[in-house]
């Protein structure tokens, strides 16, 4: 049996009739989407959706500073007043 990841799940028919009115039962939770019981999408809210944006872009440039902090080992100092 899968995990699902939501604790409010709907059906494919049910998102098809109304998803308006399933949007807002949800209460802005994330909802299961399942075909044939097991979750084939998850919906969630625009808001959730942009902030997990924001947080995997803030992960991404944390690697690459880890990446560059391992780079200074190599680097050269330059003076500013000197370019």
């Amino acid at each position: 049996m899968e995990s699902v990841f939501a604790s409010c799940s709907a059906s494919i028919s049910e998102l098809k009739k109304n998803p308006s009115s399933l949007i807002a039962q949800s209460g802005g939770e994330p909802i299961a989407i399942l075909n044939h019981n097991k979750p084939t999408a998850y919906l969630i809210p625009a808001e959730t959706y942009e902030m997990l944006l924001e947080k995997l872009e803030d992960y991404q440039l944390g690697l690459l500073v880890q990446k560059r902090q391992s780079e200074k080992l190599f680097a050269v100092e330059v003076d500013l007043d000197e370019l």
